[in-house]
């Protein structure tokens, strides 16, 4: 029996489900590897790949698409078909469904449901700081301004 690697199996899944871009498993992937590094510095116990679950991996996807992607992280995702966290579920689901990922019997595709909202999680970063409003009433005369007169 023949073995396909990861770029033959991507484009395996994406003919058969055209909803994501092949970018997005590749990233999906690079997103897990970036959280299992994250995990690990976090509890130094072991050398073996920790389970990630699927709230801890969408943390990840966040922070590596803002890493990597900047104020475009947004519009990045929207290109790749990517919408909602749920979308991550799918591509997530569709590896394991081709081998590529393992799971365990706890780990569902309702894991990957509404953790964070996109424009929130990928656009708002990069919008500035709202400033307090202005009035248009005119300023007072300070204390000293009315010495003065």
């Amino acid at each position: 029996m023949q073995t396909l690697d990861f770029d033959q199996t991507v484009e395996q899944i994406t003919q058969s489900d055209e909803r994501y871009a092949a970018d997005a498993y590749y990233f999906l992937r690079d997103a897990l590897d970036h959280t299992q590094s994250q995990i690990k510095k976090e509890k130094t116990s072991g050398k073996q790949p920790q389970h990630v679950s699927g709230e801890q991996l969408l943390k990840g996807i966040r922070d590596l698409a803002l890493e990597q992607f900047g104020p475009m992280a947004l519009t990045v995702m929207y290109d790749w078909g990517m919408l909602r966290c749920e979308d991550f579920g799918e591509i997530v689901f569709n590896m394991v469904d081709h081998k590529l990922l393992s799971k365990t019997k706890e780990d569902t595709r309702a894991d990957f449901k509404s953790i964070y909202n996109f424009e929130d999680a990928f656009k708002k970063p990069f919008l500035p700081r709202t400033r307090p409003e202005f009035s248009s009433e005119k300023p007072k005369k300070s204390l000293k301004q009315k010495d003065r007169s």
